[in-house]
């Protein structure tokens, strides 16, 4: 294999696809619409947009990044990717896990944003459905880990860092605690 991922036999030294090779993601079905890996009609309506859409990051987005350097910056320390209950399949962006707080920072697009969010042109059958069952599955993400204990927080990836990593240490620190660096959670 190539550092790619892709069988080295299929490209030429330039790296260009061997004649008769394409890359799966842009694969196109007797109907002309580019499929998937796994043969199924892609979602995306071209392949540079199942290309730029694959390389959205679930995790590590810049906002996320910004307000985990503003919450270590005030001393607190967390867990990173993590699932606050191990039976729930979901995965909060911080836990603070003493204080039972798990923290989720959504992206504007992906769900939701009341603001920002602008329905795609085109596929839109594919779409609204995504991302209202996106929306749904937030809401019951919060229900199930508030009914566990957990205080579940929720910012939009457009906020301000600042303002949310505030935020965050208001709910993670005990009230009249003050507690700066030395006396924070520490996971």
């Amino acid at each position: 294999m190539s550092q790619a991922g892709v069988p080295e036999e299929t490209h030429d030294a330039g790296g260009a696809p061997a004649a008769g090779a394409s890359p799966p993601s842009s694969a196109r079905g007797s109907d002309g619409r580019a499929r998937s890996r796994k043969g199924e009609p892609s979602w995306a309506t071209t392949p540079a947009i199942r290309r730029t859409m694959l390389g959205n990051r679930s995790r590590d987005t810049a906002p996320e990044l910004k307000v985990r350097r503003a919450v270590h910056a005030m001393g607190l320390r967390y867990r990173v990717a993590y699932r606050p209950e191990p039976a729930l399949r979901r995965t909060a962006d911080l836990v603070f896990t003493r204080a039972r707080v798990a923290v989720f920072i959504d992206g504007c697009y992906w769900h939701g944003c009341p603001e920002h969010y602008i329905e795609p042109a085109s596929n839109v059958d594919y779409w609204r459905p995504k991302i209202a069952r996106n929306r749904e599955r937030d809401a019951e993400t919060t229900a199930a880990l508030g009914a566990a204990g957990w205080r579940v927080l929720r910012f939009w990836s457009h906020e301000d860092p600042a303002r949310v990593a505030a935020a965050i240490a208001e709910a993670v620190r005990p009230a009249g605690s003050g507690a700066g660096p030395g006396g924070a959670e520490s996971d």
